[in-house]
């Protein structure tokens, strides 16, 4: 095993060497460029492009179709203006279409752009072209924001979750509409010494049924591909922005009740707060004390039918800035670092998961220079007696340093430390550490991308234990190929890290065959096979899953795909595949079957769309049938109606009858203006037994400052095999909260 795992970090090693010297091809056009003016006084951000100034300056036109096709120039054209006084850049756009039936979803910040009429800014700060923050509005003036990482490269590189203070408004006139944004250069994070970025600007245009980008961008490559940005030219160094200090106090204060332990209703306040300051332009540093990190917005239920432990994003938005530079390491099932480990814990008496409060904690992230990134984090929870939890503090250190045009090598170390007298009876090691390379390959016109790591685990009285992983991928416009394996050593033990098993050897290959139809009801055609195949050391293959499929795109914008998949399973102990709670399958027994899954997505431009997903074939030498998907009603433009459905039948033969699984999720949408939002949502889940009733109501009384209530019920849900007992609701918990946090710059 050693051999095989030297033999593999060596052959990755120089095979990326190699391809990054041979490979450097960019997709064929012009450079674009565009200039920043400098002002004394920035316009007056109404939406409305009547300012004096926006005439003398030369805008970023010229857009290229990407879709339907990426060999035209777009049929809606966009124009871009930019101008900057001492502390703010302002953006100046106009957008002309068909027509004048322009689609909102809702007035909602942070609003998903597909489906609807938008454009987008993202700015590549330092011109790495790796790392960028993106700006966007639509025709109501809502608007958007968030970071693009690791080049843009897929769309997990993309995130809204960022948050942070600056303004824009928009107007609609006969057959176009303008906008206005004012960024304040405290909010983003450049060089000041730097006087050319990257800009990558792109439009979804509903009316001609068309996306467009500034830049042109070949179809296999990310709307938002930082490989492709065209270059801002300041013709005055940027200003480090009028304010470097942002204090962000919360209080909050409610109730809640444990109706089956029947307690005394709990009713709670607290206060405390985030503090976030500019060290540089491109460093910054986010201090918390006493933080509120319960979720506003609650996860959304989903039925796990496999074996490990789902996925959650992290949305606390103390750890949302540079979130990439401390949670991409390895791969997505192999993570060193999730941030949402932080402040939870082991209940010793009941076994369950639970909060362990977080006194505060400190981050300093962000770039010393166009080619180097750090990151350091420490966080302190409390010592909890009763649950048995004790004082933790979480560390991590991270190094990134740029090479080439758009590869870079990144060092991480975790370090999780137990403080208590008796972490032995408490059955908690005291330590858990976590060091790593990783170096992230990125072609110059994105063809060739992949990775490849190696992370070692140290715990006391174990020896450290290793994790290797590498990929690699070939993309262009009419084929796709991957390559992935990854190496996991037996009690490879990461606490702050998202591991879903260990002591195996996984390897993915992946082809993707592409077309683009001229003619007909299709724009794209994909055909696609891959495999997935673990194996055990010294015991053989645990796992696969062999599949060829077909995916593509309507003219109307609609999707669609379906594969069939041969899967093979090897289960070491016992396993219950309905996730019922039903008899499970013996442990030490092998199963072979074929299935189906399919997906359609209807056009999302409707006021009416839909997803449908069904699953047909064996499972664990039965069978089983399903649906999964969504049916959406958007009532424009304030907000939509959306139900959520995943349901599943199963007939396997060791079970005496046939199991069900059903979850259903109705929720409301509503916003009242720009400033004021109601959600409520409804989750009925039989594999949990649990019915969750959530409501919300949010104010934004001030930009990045918000009043929330929200309302939680949660019932236990009988049983979906006994209709007089399907829908018998018993309550478990009820709880109240009322929120308030208010951002000030100083």
């Amino acid at each position: 095993m050693k051999r095989y795992f030297c033999a593999m970090k060596s052959l990755c090693t120089c095979f990326f060497l190699s391809i990054s010297v041979l490979l450097a091809a960019q997709f064929s056009d012009e450079t674009k460029s565009v200039d920043i003016k400098y002002v004394k006084t920035g316009p007056t951000v109404d939406g409305v492009l009547d300012d004096d100034l926006w005439s003398s300056v030369v805008p970023a036109t010229d857009f290229w179709q990407y879709f339907p096709t990426d060999s035209l120039l777009a049929n809606g054209q966009s124009e871009v203006y930019l101008v900057a006084d001492d502390n703010n850049l302002y953006v100046g756009i106009k957008c002309f279409g068909a027509g004048n039936d322009w689609i909102v979803n809702s007035l909602k910040r942070d609003y998903r752009a597909g489906g609807s009429d938008n454009i987008t800014l993202v700015f590549d700060t330092f011109d790495d072209n790796t790392n960028g923050i993106f700006f966007g509005i639509n025709p109501e003036g809502v608007i958007r924001e968030g970071v693009v990482t690791n080049g843009g490269n897929g769309f997990r590189d993309f995130s809204e979750s960022w948050d942070n203070k600056w303004k824009g408004e928009a107007k609609k006139f006969d057959g176009y509409y303008t906008a206005e944004l004012e960024i304040p250069f405290s909010t983003l994070r450049f060089d000041p010494a730097n006087k050319k970025w990257g800009m990558v600007v792109y439009r979804f245009d509903t009316q001609d049924n068309e996306m467009s980008v500034w830049k042109r961008t070949p179809r296999n490559q990310t709307l938002f591909s930082l490989a492709y940005t065209g270059e801002l030219n300041w013709e005055q160094l940027p200003g480090s922005g009028s304010s470097k200090v942002s204090v962000i106090p919360f209080v909050t204060a409610g109730g809640s009740k444990d109706f089956e332990a029947n307690t005394p209703v709990d009713r709670f306040a607290d206060i405390g707060g985030d503090v976030k300051v500019a060290v540089t332009p491109g460093l910054n540093l986010d201090l918390t004390v006493n933080p509120d990190f319960s979720q506003v917005e609650v996860d959304r239920q989903v039925t796990n039918l496999s074996r490990f432990e789902l996925f959650f994003p992290e949305r606390r938005q103390f750890f949302v800035e540079n979130a990439d530079l401390f949670g991409d390491f390895g791969f997505s099932g192999v993570n060193p670092f999730f941030s949402r480990r932080i402040g939870v814990g082991t209940d010793v008496n009941t076994g369950s998961t639970v909060q362990n409060r977080i006194l505060g904690g400190l981050r300093l992230s962000g770039k010393l220079n166009k080619n180097t990134r750090v990151g350091l984090l420490n966080m302190q929870t409390a010592e909890n007696v009763e649950q048995g939890l004790p004082s933790i503090n979480y560390s991590v250190a991270v190094l990134q340093k740029k090479i080439w045009d758009r590869s870079n090598i990144g060092f991480i170390f975790v370090n999780k430390q137990s403080f208590a007298d008796n972490v032995e009876a408490l059955d908690i090691k005291p330590f858990n550490r976590i060091a790593g390379l990783d170096f992230n390959y990125a072609s110059t016109d994105n063809t060739w991308s992949g990775k490849t790591f190696l992370h070692t685990a140290i715990t006391p009285d174990t020896e450290a234990k290793l994790a290797h992983g590498a990929e690699l991928n070939y993309n262009k416009r009419d084929i796709g190929i991957s390559w992935s394996h990854t190496y996991v050593q037996d009690d490879y033990n990461a606490e702050v890290g998202f591991i879903r098993r260990t002591n195996f050897i996984q390897v993915e290959p992946e082809l993707n065959l592409r077309f683009y139809p001229t003619q007909g009801p299709f724009n794209r055609l994909e055909i696609r096979s891959q495999a997935d195949v673990i194996w055990r050391p010294g015991f053989g293959k645990t796992d696969h899953e062999i599949s060829i499929g077909t995916n593509g795109q309507f003219n109307n914008s609609a999707r669609f795909f379906m594969d069939v998949s041969h899967n093979y399973v090897y289960l070491f102990g016992d396993f219950d595949p309905t996730g019922t709670s039903s008899a499970p399958l013996p442990g030490g027994t092998e199963y072979n079957y074929v299935s189906f899954q399919a997906n359609i997505s209807t056009d999302s431009r409707k006021n009416l769309s839909a997803n449908f997903g069904p699953v047909a074939g064996g499972y664990f030498n039965g069978s089983r049938v399903g649906m999964r998907g969504s049916v959406r009603y958007r009532y424009q433009p304030k907000g939509m109606i959306e139900l959520n459905y995943s349901w599943n039948h199963f007939n396997l033969p060791h079970l005496d009858e046939t199991k069900q699984t059903l979850l259903i999720g109705p929720r409301v949408d509503y916003t009242f203006s720009k400033a004021l939002f109601a959600t409520a949502f409804v989750q009925y889940n039989t594999q949990a037994k649990n019915t969750n009733i959530n409501a919300r109501l949010q104010w934004r009384f001030a930009p990045v400052s918000d009043f929330f209530i929200v309302f939680t019920d949660n019932y236990f849900t009988g049983n979906l095999e006994e209709p007089s007992d399907r829908f018998a609701f018993n309550i478990k918990n009820r709880a109240i909260v009322a929120k308030m946090t208010y951002w000030i710059n100083v």
